[in-house]
């Protein structure tokens, strides 16, 4: 009997989670609802999926499902929280909610009634992620001392947005983007990658702002650029920056007593994963200039074609998801986990000129790695 999910939700993103679901053939989609019918008729059509004529219809739909909820940042809150109320466990996109009081909410509704309650992005599940979850706990690059990681996205302001299209036929929401912010978008895709190796950020001292308001559509506009230092409780002092102005960039460097480990791709489950070791050429001290891969044995998890900016198996998480809740133990991505990264994420977005340090009140343990990269 195949697994069996509901998909709240038919924005630009739900193309994705369809794409990849082509590499999870024991996955099956029950219903699918979105509030505009005639978006909910282009996309099940295009997909030849069961469209469910409202959110009541799609819960009663749901039972023994898991529900993805893909809405807008805005409507998670309340969109989970009904699901959770009907029994139902939830893999939600990213932010599990907009407050740290609302995502506490669902975390505790959730624990209450011992169901899945799961967050993207599933990116800390793929292949580079847990290459380098391995090289370091093989020691690889020594002692890690200090890591940078950049999610800079190009000036998208300028960008050609208005010909992004998915492949069901939705326009990139510009104006939904600018309002959540890049933070909110992007930070968990390497901020997911530290917490699921070190476990706990303790404090965050960030910065955030607007810096170019003249964005097109209806504000007020979140953020554009974002700054932190993540002090782990367990683990290297690390810099995170977001913005969607600076050159594109999406690199982590983890700087160890031996080399420096690093991937380049953020967004591309199979990017390399390499390894500079140090050395000293007469009197100058420097990287290795040829740096060597580190390598997973293979087959690792499925993989999907790039597709526009990613090349990413959106299935992963809801596969972890579904996997957990048939093996009844906690998620990878669930619990303590979607929480603390929630609250990090928050904090750095809201930081804005003055902040300061911000003790985080949530924690969580570093995850479990996948069976195939242990």
């Amino acid at each position: 009997m195949s697994d069996r999910i509901c998909l709240l939700g038919c924005g630009f993103v739900a193309d994705l989670y369809m794409r990849s679901l082509r590499g999870h053939p024991e996955i099956s989609v029950v219903g699918v609802y979105d509030k505009n019918e005639t978006r909910l008729k282009q996309f099940c059509d295009y997909w030849n999926l069961p469209a469910m004529s409202s959110f009541e219809a799609l819960l009663d739909a749901a039972s023994g499902s898991l529900v993805l909820n893909l809405t807008n940042p805005s409507a998670h809150y309340d969109t989970t929280l009904a699901c959770l109320e009907a029994g139902h466990p939830v893999y939600s996109e990213k932010p599990l909610a907009m407050s740290v009081e609302d995502a506490k909410a669902l975390h505790a509704l959730a624990h209450e009634k011992g169901l899945t309650l799961a967050s993207a992005p599933c990116s800390t599940l793929g292949e580079a992620a847990q290459t380098l979850g391995h090289a370091l706990r093989r020691g690889i690059a020594g002692t890690p001392r200090v890591i940078y990681a950049e999610l800079d996205d190009g000036f998208i302001p300028q960008a050609a947005y208005h010909k992004w299209i998915s492949e069901s036929g939705a326009p990139w929401p510009f104006e939904d983007e600018f309002r959540v912010g890049c933070t909110l978008e992007h930070a968990g895709y390497y901020l997911g990658w530290l917490i699921s190796w070190f476990g706990s950020v303790r404090t965050v001292v960030a910065a955030s702002a607007e810096c170019y308001p003249e964005k097109e559509g209806q504000g007020p506009f979140a953020p554009d650029m974002s700054t932190a230092t993540l002090f782990f409780e367990n683990g290297p002092v690390t810099r995170l920056t977001c913005s969607i102005l600076a050159p594109h960039d999406h690199a982590i460097r983890i700087t160890g007593d031996t080399g420096v480990l690093a991937c380049k791709a953020a967004w591309d489950n199979a990017a390399k994963v390499t390894f500079a070791r140090r050395m000293t050429i007469r009197r100058r001290l420097m990287e290795h200039p040829f740096p060597r891969r580190i390598r997973l044995p293979q087959p690792t998890h499925p993989k999907v074609a790039r597709k526009g900016a990613a090349a990413m198996n959106f299935m992963l998480g809801p596969a972890e998801a579904l996997a957990a809740i048939r093996e009844g133990r906690e998620c990878r991505l669930g619990g303590d986990f979607a929480l603390h990264m929630t609250e990090v994420t928050l904090a750095i977005q809201s930081a804005g000129k003055t902040s300061g340090a911000q003790s985080m009140t949530t924690r969580c343990a570093p995850m479990e790695p996948m069976p195939w990269a242990m």
